[in-house]
């Protein structure tokens, strides 16, 4: 089931954070943000481990004062993932995490004073070659603008990021992304679709403050589904109030579901019946539990019956179909081996590793061959 993404990106310029790039033809990167108190370095290093460990690209860490800006320094310095340091209307902290080695600001230049202020920290950036981004939230429009709109909308979210954008405009820095975040996910597509058409700078994409594990998935699958069909984004950030790990989870999710990113399993299953043959819900639970050190893609169908089971099972990498009195197992699209219920998740996943092992022996020798 291996099938080009029909969806075609929005042309963006390319910038670099740290050494990932983010726009162009890149990838779309999954980043997330620490949620420890960064002046615990220790927790905070390995809550980034945890990050990197499920496979997120970027890292964004709060750095609210001059004593968090020096254990950013001490945390710089133990991980190996790029940084973003966010920051909100004290210049002096931009400069001083810029030193540190920083990967990206996340800062408004609009909210850190005077116009020699704004010059000392794009000097900062330009210097070391550091971008910027721009994140515009419904919940911190300035007042003047809450004023003019009575109430965030995506017309308010777009004109606060666009005068943000005309102070970089005015120093010649070009090397920022740009997002703008609501909770509501028409006001947030809304506004993506029009600044979109306004600006080539790369776009961070977001459902703010989406709710909890169960509810900001769906409201981030969705927003952030509707844009990615239109070819918005280049890098995503799932905001959930639950663990930050979960984010980088839910965030492969919706770029695997739309053929934009693979990393892992993609696990196809029924959601079970009484014609199931093996206990589907409890065998996909463990697999999921077992496999999550995966990272290579592989495609698994796990379907209980033979109503749906054969015709998934061929069109996926490994499948399973439930059958009386044992189940058919599939590789490549054709049946291999039956296995009974009673080691049924152990032999799945032995054999899933198995199948794993063979493909990236397959993968090196073609390399080996080619050099490619």
């Amino acid at each position: 089931m291996k099938h080009e993404s029909p969806i075609k990106r929005r042309k963006s310029r390319q910038i670099m954070v740290g050494d990932v790039p983010v726009g162009g033809d890149a990838p779309i990167a999954v980043q997330s943000m620490t949620n420890t108190n960064t002046c615990d370095v220790d927790a905070t290093v390995g809550q980034i481990t945890a990050l990197q460990d499920a496979g997120a690209d970027i890292v964004r860490v709060s750095v609210p004062s001059m004593e968090a800006a020096d254990a950013f320094g001490k945390i710089r310095e133990r991980v190996s993932l790029p940084l973003v340091a966010d920051i909100h209307f004290d210049h002096k902290i931009a400069l001083r995490v810029a030193e540190l080695g920083v990967d990206c600001l996340r800062i408004n230049p609009g909210n850190i004073g005077r116009d020699d202020r704004v010059s000392a920290v794009i000097s900062a950036c330009r210097d070391r070659n550091i971008p910027m981004r721009i994140g515009v939230n419904a919940g911190s429009l300035e007042k003047e603008l809450q004023r003019k709109y009575g109430e965030p909308t995506a017309d308010a979210l777009v004109e606060s990021a666009m005068r943000h954008i005309d102070i970089l405009d005015r120093h010649d820095f070009q090397n920022f992304k740009v997002s703008l975040k609501a909770s509501e996910v028409f006001m947030t597509v809304e506004a993506y679709r029009k600044i979109a058409t306004q600006i080539d700078q790369p776009l961070h994409l977001g459902i703010t403050e989406a709710g909890g594990l169960r509810s900001g998935t769906v409201k981030s699958s969705i927003g952030l589904g509707m844009l990615l069909m239109d070819g918005i984004g280049d890098t995503i950030r799932v905001s959930l109030a639950a663990d930050p790990v979960q984010e980088i989870k839910v965030g492969f999710d919706i770029l695997k579901s739309l053929r934009l990113r693979s990393r892992g399993i993609n696990f196809i299953a029924c959601p079970s019946c009484s014609r199931q043959n093996f206990d589907v819900i409890q065998t996909m639970n463990d697999l999921e539990v077992r496999l999550e050190d995966v990272n290579e893609s592989l495609d698994v169908a796990i379907i209980g019956c033979i109503v749906n089971g054969p015709g998934e099972a061929k069109v996926a990498d490994i499948g399973l179909t439930g059958g009386s009195p044992k189940n058919l197992f599939y590789r490549a699209g054709k049946p291999n081996q039956k296995l009974d219920n009673a080691n049924l998740t152990d032999d799945l996943e032995r054999l899933i590793r198995e199948e794993i092992a063979r493909k990236k022996e397959q993968e090196d020798a073609i390399i080996a061959r080619t050099g490619k």
